[in-house]
């Protein structure tokens, strides 16, 4: 939607989804000039071997030159850059998959783990906030698989320094299905309504907060489903809400790549990028990634504020004033109280069961003022959402 007035784009709707010219974006290739430190280019992917360039990212002029590369790709060009031998060292993927397997059994075991995006809960196994588990399971092993210059390499270059790592890993067994195609956090976890709520440049700023990347922790042949992708894709302004149109998700399923990975390669993508895992058509791999997802350290607020103490000292005045503040007003009046973003959370147990975001506490003040909640019970499900986010 252009503003005639303001001679921009102020908001995407489902207008601005043009099918056209998204082919067209998504139509251009990746040459072997536009990437030198690429040892290959493949499908408009770039492949860098790391065994070859471990080297320049100890020498500062090298690596700068390198990371500026990578950022390139990352941001203008195809969208993903996959590093060959990632960790010189598998042996160190090992001992983390054997981590992992012991943290898919006792969740099993447990009931725990629900919910999952993009995909049906419980097609596959996945565990929620795998960095710590792995690091409170086995302190060592942990710090030699993120002590690794090249996976904090591909992270700087496209967050800088200071970033902040999550990560959750993710086990297709044979005949696990596909995910659907998707963008990925921050807008991608909302709704097109949703979505189509912030100002466009807020679209466009949010593939700057995150960097997705995947760690192969075996041999990942095509068909075993590695991660489908549609180069340039992440390029699209109005893609947040174009994922979920069924006409896009189409002809990404035409037109999207998957390349074939090894134990210890990784890949890493702008969270932008259209993407999905792919189908598990194998009888006997049990495909295993670590879904890393790394933060920008400008990703949150200056100051701590106790927001659950201020939602209930707020509310009987909310009560009291619903004849006197317009609709817009209460809203906004939420809105500075209560956290209205559902992470980060603890996804064992705060699940986003039914939808992609579970709930916040603006949605529980929101619900409560409209339904003249006592005071006590407002207090206890604050007090449950925080046991659930911080469990």
């Amino acid at each position: 939607m252009v503003d005639t007035e303001l001679g921009y784009i102020p908001y995407f709707d489902r207008e601005s989804c043009d099918l056209d010219e998204f082919k067209v974006l998504t139509s251009q290739s990746l040459t072997p000039d536009m990437v030198p430190y690429a040892a290959d280019v493949q499908k408009n992917v770039p492949i860098y071997d790391m065994n070859a360039l471990r080297l320049s990212l100890a020498d500062a002029d090298a690596r700068q030159r390198l990371l500026t590369e990578w950022g390139k790709v990352l941001g203008q060009s195809a969208g993903v850059i996959v590093l060959k031998s990632a960790y010189a060292d598998t042996a160190v993927i090992d001992r983390a998959t054997r981590v992992f397997r012991a943290i898919i059994a006792d969740e099993r075991a447990s009931g725990s783990g629900e919910g999952d995006h993009f995909a049906a809960a419980g097609a596959n196994d996945r565990i929620w906030n795998a960095l710590q588990k792995h690091c409170l399971r086995d302190p060592e092993g942990f710090a030699l698989y993120f002590g690794n210059a090249t996976i904090a390499a591909a992270c700087e270059a496209w967050l800088g320094p200071h970033y902040q790592m999550t990560a959750q890993v993710n086990q297709v067994r044979p005949g696990g299905k596909a995910q659907q195609a998707h963008r990925d956090y921050h807008l991608g976890f909302q709704s097109a309504e949703v979505a189509a709520r912030f100002p466009a440049h807020a679209h466009l700023l949010t593939a700057s907060l995150t960097l997705q990347g995947a760690i192969a922790h075996c041999d990942m042949p095509v068909d075993s489903g590695p991660t489908k992708l549609l180069p340039f894709s992440q390029s699209y302004g109005p893609g947040y809400l174009a994922f979920h149109d069924p006409a896009f998700a189409g002809y990404f399923e035409e037109a999207c790549i998957q390349l074939p990975l090894e134990k210890g390669d990784a890949v890493f993508f702008n969270p932008a990028l259209f993407h999905a895992a792919g189908e598990n058509r194998t009888e006997d791999i049990e495909r295993m990634a670590n879904l890393v997802q790394i933060s920008s350290a400008f990703g949150r607020a200056m100051e701590s504020v106790d927001r659950q103490a201020m939602a209930n000292a707020i509310f009987p005045a909310l009560l009291g004033l619903e004849d006197t503040l317009s609709a817009p007003d209460l809203q906004a009046a939420i809105a500075a109280t209560a956290e209205g973003y559902s992470f980060p959370t603890n996804l064992d147990t705060d699940p986003p069961v039914g939808g992609n975001a579970p709930q916040t506490q603006a949605d529980i003040l929101r619900q409560a003022v409209a339904e003249q909640w006592a005071t006590d019970k407002l207090h206890n499900d604050l007090l449950a959402l925080q046991i659930r986010q911080s469990a």
